[in-house]
């Protein structure tokens, strides 16, 4: 099972979106400081979560929100919502 994921930085008002195995051990490790990309811009909330049975299918949502439609789409639709409350 593979999610795809879109985390967001009240703080810096930025998004990261990304795919994993195993949400719970990353976000753990973006709000450790343990990505690069995203340390500066801790702490990180989960706004969206997809699950995918493959790891294809999975990278085709991720790319997709990676775009300026997905993003822009994450900004005015999803962004709005309440965030889930899984920091760990």
């Amino acid at each position: 099972m593979y999610t795809t994921y879109v985390l967001y930085s009240p703080n810096f008002d930025r998004i990261y979106i990304g795919l994993t195995n195993n949400i719970e051990r990353r976000i753990k490790e973006h709000n450790a400081g343990g990505n690069r990309s995203t340390k500066a811009y801790r702490p990180w909330k989960i706004i969206q979560t997809d699950k995918f049975e493959t790891r294809i299918d999975a990278r085709k949502r991720e790319k997709y929100l990676k775009s300026y439609r997905g993003r822009k789409y994450v900004r005015d639709k999803v962004l709005p919502a309440k965030p889930i409350n899984l920091i760990i």
